[in-house]
């Protein structure tokens, strides 16, 4: 299958800012752990871009997402040809189906 690209789209990249300025304020150290772990995990992808499950919604079946759970964290995704494109980032308890 070879590597993938993975591709971080601008509301992906705005969610991360955004959740790591919000722990910052708390916790600095914990905001640096957590985006080296989601990258971390993000990077698996390149390797293994099937590895996150299809969502329960149907349309966002339809529309090809997979999601990437990390901690209290699910990463939207959608694999295209040999790219990954991380599409938005949110926490676990936020609803997100009208954000996607």
């Amino acid at each position: 299958m070879g590597r993938f690209q993975i591709e971080y789209l601008p509301s992906a990249e705005k969610d991360l800012l955004e959740i790591v300025d919000y722990i910052k304020k708390d916790k600095p150290s914990a905001a640096a752990n957590l985006i080296n772990t989601i990258d971390r995990e993000i990077s698996k992808l390149a390797e293994f871009p099937f590895l996150g499950p299809q969502p329960d919604d149907e349309r966002l079946k339809v529309m090809g997402y997979r999601m990437l759970v990390i901690g209290n964290f699910i990463v939207f995704y959608v694999v295209k040809e040999k790219v990954v494109q991380i599409r938005r980032v949110f926490h676990g308890r936020r609803k997100y189906e009208f954000l996607l």
